[in-house]
């Protein structure tokens, strides 16, 4: 398999045996706090478990279908290892905010947990179940508000561990190519220990730049086409079906899963699909690919820690060390999303879609534009609040495209393409 300097997008680490350390760790912590009462959201998992044998079931068989002994990805002997043990870490995760760390473990430690559990047949139908979705959503809003709060900004501080330490600050700084973190991003205070002037985690995690650093590729071309994040290009698919079997092992994409049975599903048939993702260390704001007018934009519910069943330890090469960045297409047809339809002021492009997937704990796609609004090019439609995400832009089939993909041949090893830079060009 290739290895990667990082695992994709910062979100897990590039060493496994750190990974498994630090679940041990968190284990362990949780354990000591097992008198503790479990947190209401927590507390709705377990019921739904304890009251519904199908899915007490599947639970058990999740837990059974790991793998023993050490396999090749992932590796090391997992340590969560029950239902028991899953509750507790979920209840003490929830109540801190993600530490920064050189390895780059940063931004989804639920999803840490369950890499293994993801990656078992009966994971793939727990973690596609809707009600198991509705429990592991409460989860993660319990989880959110936290993150909002003024109470999570502990991590903002300068130890090693800290958001602000000079290691970390160069490495935001670095993937946002550019060497002075404050010099890049807005800040509302120039002091470490006032935190930047950042209240919470959140507000941290999605911070914005200061003007003119990422300015807008031709703003009066409309022809031209600007990336909506910033973010890697993941894929580029052409002639998309209406309907596909999205589960199976080249992952293809289903409109009509894509998009959720949407009356407007049929206007892409044959049409244009490009894919990204985006990394932990970077701006996590959603800007308009092109200027036109918002006519529709919707949330829509789906899976929070699903992968793709070839991906998982059926995989003859090994289970996704990442769960679930190998499975990103497969992820449009299931996951948690957000969907915004823009009618471009070009008439060569006409209606089109900006959607935001959420990839691991996510669950809180925000849009921040409304119906009839008028977008410019490189404006605002919404965020991601925490977690690791990719996001879609698709086109009709009459439109006619150049990708700009900076010299980059789309997969798991691209770097970042600046957000409003230009990404492809209307022919």
């Amino acid at each position: 398999m290739t290895r990667h300097k990082f695992n994709v997008g910062k979100w897990l680490p590039s060493d496994q045996e750190f990974q498994d350390k630090w679940v041990k760790t968190v284990l362990k912590e949780a354990e000591a706090e097992e008198n503790q009462k479990l947190l209401p959201p927590v507390q709705e998992l377990k019921d739904l478990i304890d009251n519904n044998h199908y899915i007490w079931n599947l639970f058990q068989m999740m837990f059974d279908e790991i793998p023993l002994k050490d396999v090749d990805t992932p590796a090391g002997t997992p340590q969560v290892r029950d239902v028991h043990q899953l509750l507790l870490v979920l209840n003490h995760i929830i109540q801190h905010a993600p530490k920064f760390n050189t390895t780059g473990l940063v931004g989804t430690p639920i999803n840490a947990v369950l890499d293994y559990p993801m990656g078992t047949k009966a994971g793939y139908v727990v973690f596609n179940n809707p009600k198991v979705n509705e429990k592991m959503k409460g989860i993660l809003d319990y989880w959110g508000k936290y993150l909002q709060s003024s109470d999570s900004s502990y991590v903002l501080n300068t130890s090693k561990n800290g958001w602000l330490s000079p290691y970390a600050l160069q490495e935001m700084a670095k993937e946002a190519k550019g060497d002075n973190f404050q010099k890049i991003f807005a800040c509302r205070s120039s002091e470490l220990d006032q935190k930047l002037g950042f209240t919470s985690w959140d507000d941290f995690f999605t911070r914005v730049f200061n003007p003119g650093i990422r300015p807008v590729a031709s703003p009066q071309d409309d022809d031209v086409i600007v990336n909506a994040c910033e973010s890697a290009p993941y894929r580029v698919a052409h002639d998309l079906p209406l309907k596909a079997k999205f589960w199976i092992k080249g992952q293809p994409y289903s409109l009509m899963d894509l998009l959720h049975n949407d009356p407007w599903t049929a206007k892409f048939e044959g049409g244009t699909l490009y894919q990204a993702f985006l990394s932990a260390l970077s701006y996590h704001r959603w800007n308009s690919p092109v200027s036109g007018k918002i006519v529709k934009a919707y949330n829509l519910p789906g899976s929070y820690y699903g992968e793709a069943l070839s991906q998982g330890f059926e995989n003859p090469r090994g289970a996704d060390p990442v769960a679930a960045n190998d499975s990103q297409a497969f992820l449009t047809s299931t996951a948690t999303r957000a969907v915004i339809f823009i009618q471009a002021d070009n008439p060569k492009i006409g209606l089109m879609g900006f959607i935001a997937v959420g990839m691991g704990d996510v669950s809180n796609n925000e849009i921040t534009v409304r119906v009839g609004q008028h977008v410019q090019k490189g404006e605002q439609l919404g965020m991601f609040h925490f977690g690791g995400s990719t996001h879609v832009l698709l086109f009709r089939p009459e439109v006619k495209l150049s990708f700009n993909l900076h010299g980059q041949t789309p997969g798991l090893d691209t770097v970042n393409i600046k957000v409003r830079d230009e990404i492809a060009r209307v022919k």
